[in-house]
């Protein structure tokens, strides 16, 4: 009877001991170095905007962050290294409209990605600019529309490489402002701006960030820019909206995501620790100054974004016509 009591104390005893040591290997996440995921090269404004993230949460976390760059394959290469990373928390990507567009792009991909992974938070957005050289005829959209509308197929509109958010947004905006007009894709913004500078083109769909110093120095103009709400950096610039293209909205975006069976409570203090990076005085400013506005959200809100994001390009690139690659 002794005996039995003694061994029912230590497997007690043993019981108390593995879920203590549970709860303190839950309660010590991060352990190590974190690693995050950049499916672009170095210097962009989603790396830029990853690493000022990542500074800034290391700091709260008390760990290193790591940024691998992986571009390449409409970030195909790096979606998939990270969906199919150990889910522990320390792998995330950075997540982008490339994200969404992959799924309607591709015929087939190696993941689902909103089923193998799990958005953390949103960082922020940034916005999509329609300009014209400063020497146009156009200093309105207004004006553009109504040339456009009068005299079907005489303009051309430069992007970005097919498939990319600005060439996406192109497509977009010629669907929704009902135009007869030409995108035409170029391999990178260098050589979209110095089609647009040699008249090649009529106007250009393309990031603000990279064109700001171009419309500041007076050789672009920025005729509308496609999100909800107008730039901060140009704030007498209106949205497409206000300049008569009512449905047209699209921002270009970063989140941050896990494997999809990551544990739960390391997916919350993540997310709860983004919120507070984004909401820092510094971050924040930091982020502004590259035209980031900072979005701080839940968990569904992320999920969301990615699902609606996923659909709605889907559906762009299927009105289109674009080839699945």
């Amino acid at each position: 009877m002794k005996q039995k009591s003694l061994w029912v104390k230590w497997v007690w005893a043993t019981l108390l001991l593995l879920a203590s040591s549970s709860a303190f290997s839950q309660a010590a996440y991060p352990n190590k170095p974190i690693k995050i995921v950049v499916p672009f090269g170095a210097g962009g404004v989603a790396d830029l905007t990853a690493r000022t993230v990542a500074q800034k949460l290391g700091e709260n976390l008390g760990q290193s962050i790591v940024i691998e760059n992986k571009p390449g394959a409409g970030g195909v290469v790096a979606t998939d290294a990270v969906a199919k990373s150990a889910p522990d928390g320390y792998t995330l990507l950075l997540m982008s409209n490339a994200t969404a567009v992959s799924a309607g792009l591709f015929k087939t991909l190696p993941y689902d990605a909103e089923k193998d992974l799990t958005p953390l938070s949103v960082l922020g957005t940034f916005d999509i600019a329609i300009v014209v050289p400063q020497e146009s005829k156009f200093t309105s959209l207004q004006e553009l529309l109504s040339f456009a509308k009068a005299n079907p197929g005489k303009l051309n509109i430069g992007s970005i490489n097919v498939g990319s958010t600005q060439h996406l947004a192109a497509e977009l905006f010629k669907a929704t402002a009902g135009i007869d007009v030409q995108v035409v894709p170029f391999n990178g913004t260098p050589a979209v701006l110095t089609a647009l500078r040699g008249g090649q083109i009529d106007l250009a769909v393309e990031i603000l960030a990279p064109v700001l110093p171009q419309i500041r120095g007076q050789a672009l103009r920025a005729l509308a820019v496609t999100g909800d709400k107008r730039a901060a950096a140009l704030p007498q610039v209106p949205t497409a909206k206000e300049a008569g293209v009512r449905n047209l909205y699209a921002a270009s975006w970063n989140a941050l995501a896990v494997p999809a069976k990551t544990p739960r409570d390391v997916v919350q203090k993540l997310n709860q620790e983004i919120q507070n990076v984004l909401n820092s005085p510094d971050v924040r400013k930091k982020l502004l100054d590259m035209n980031v506005d900072p979005q701080p959200g839940s968990l569904q809100q992320a999920a969301d974004l990615l699902s609606s994001e996923t659909k709605r390009w889907g559906e762009v690139i299927q009105r289109a016509g674009i080839p699945k690659q």
